[in-house]
């Protein structure tokens, strides 16, 4: 191909990466888990973001990142709520650019999800005791997820704490230098949570409706922007839980429009993680058709999930269906894949993405 869409740039307000191949957030729970080092990135997240974004990624997404301490999803998952975090982060800004990529960090609260062993091997899956670390949970209504414990139904006042933990978060965010900020509602985690029938019965103002559901991340995204007019601001959603009932396709591209009214920038499009138990019915480009629809909503999407070639991807892109591809375990297999896959397209950008010490290398595919 002479110039594939994939390997074009794409401008996000103001900011332009080189590519639309981008890292989709993954956890990957290294962080310390107490002491003045509790959630601040160390070396393995130097090494880590430093491959991604040597290996041609137009944005790499930092993983999910809490808010406020219990929002980790395990103790071993960072947080951006004190200076020694901020700091950390900000060396990672500094080798995602000295690459060339550009550099986002997804900002999160687990909710009733919280405080689990990491999703690493030989670990249970469950949640840390108390006498082992572990802290109690909340969550729009006292409703539980599968086997977890039940989580405390955040009060009118707490609500506005996590909406306050998110702006700051962004403030300190931007101060570490990212280029981007995610906001995490997708996979059942707590902005998710409140967008959802099925783990928000609350009788107040930010439950029942649509509208009043969707109300705890519509006011961080406006205060974001209010905050921060030129910053490029992305939403992750679970476009649908696979139950019907439930937060669905319909209730996504509705939102979109809403997030689009709110400053929002893109939306980048997954699935399912609120309801324990569900069949996903997963393939090739599963997620696609869920990111074609809530394009309609007027926002630029980004889709991901099972889409592991480069001709997959470029299709995806040709056909109007996603604005950029994010792509997650390929990449823990090959960080070098972008590169691969700009000389497999022909890329015009495939030979200036390869660094100069690995020139010798073979990057065909």
């Amino acid at each position: 191909m002479p110039d594939p869409l994939l390997f074009r740039p794409f401008e996000l307000r103001g900011l332009v990466t080189r590519n639309r191949l981008w890292v989709s957030p993954m956890c990957q729970y290294s962080c310390p888990s107490d002491g003045p080092e509790l959630g601040v990135p160390g070396d393995w997240h130097l090494q880590h973001i430093g491959a991604l974004a040597r290996g041609g990624a137009g944005l790499v997404m930092v993983e999910a990142t809490a808010v406020v301490p219990e929002g980790r999803i395990s103790p071993n998952c960072p947080g951006l709520w004190n200076d020694a975090q901020q700091q950390a982060f900000a060396r990672l800004v500094g080798i995602a650019h000295s690459h060339g990529a550009r550099i986002g960090i997804q900002l999160a609260h687990a909710g009733r999800k919280g405080s689990t062993y990491p999703m690493l091997p030989d670990q249970p899956d469950a949640a840390v005791p108390l006498a082992e670390g572990g802290w109690p949970t909340v969550a729009p209504s006292p409703i539980a997820f599968g086997d977890l414990p039940v989580p405390h139904e955040l009060g009118p006042e707490e609500v506005a704490g996590v909406r306050e933990a998110f702006l700051a978060a962004a403030d300190r965010a931007v101060r570490a230098g990212f280029d981007a900020v995610e906001l995490h509602a997708a996979h059942g985690y707590l902005l998710h949570e409140f967008l959802s029938p099925f783990s928000n019965e609350r009788g107040d103002r930010y439950g029942g409706s649509a509208e009043n559901r969707a109300r705890l991340l519509r006011e961080i995204v406006r205060g974001i922007r209010a905050n921060h007019p030129e910053l490029p601001l992305t939403v992750r959603i679970s476009a649908t839980e696979w139950v019907e009932g439930g937060f669905d396709l319909d209730a996504a591209t509705e939102l979109a429009g809403w997030l689009a009214e709110d400053g929002v920038d893109l939306v980048d499009v997954s699935s399912a993680a609120n309801v324990p138990g569900v069949r996903v019915p997963t393939g090739p480009s599963y997620q696609v058709p869920l990111a074609a629809r809530v394009r309609t909503a007027g926002l630029p999407v980004g889709a991901v999930g099972l889409i592991t070639s480069a001709e997959q991807a470029e299709g995806i892109l040709a056909s109007g269906q996603a604005d950029v591809i994010l792509i997650g375990r390929a990449l823990l297999e090959n960080p070098h894949l972008p590169i691969l896959w700009a000389h497999r397209l022909g890329a015009p950008s495939a030979r200036e993405l390869v660094p100069g010490p690995y020139f010798r290398a073979r990057f065909r595919g």
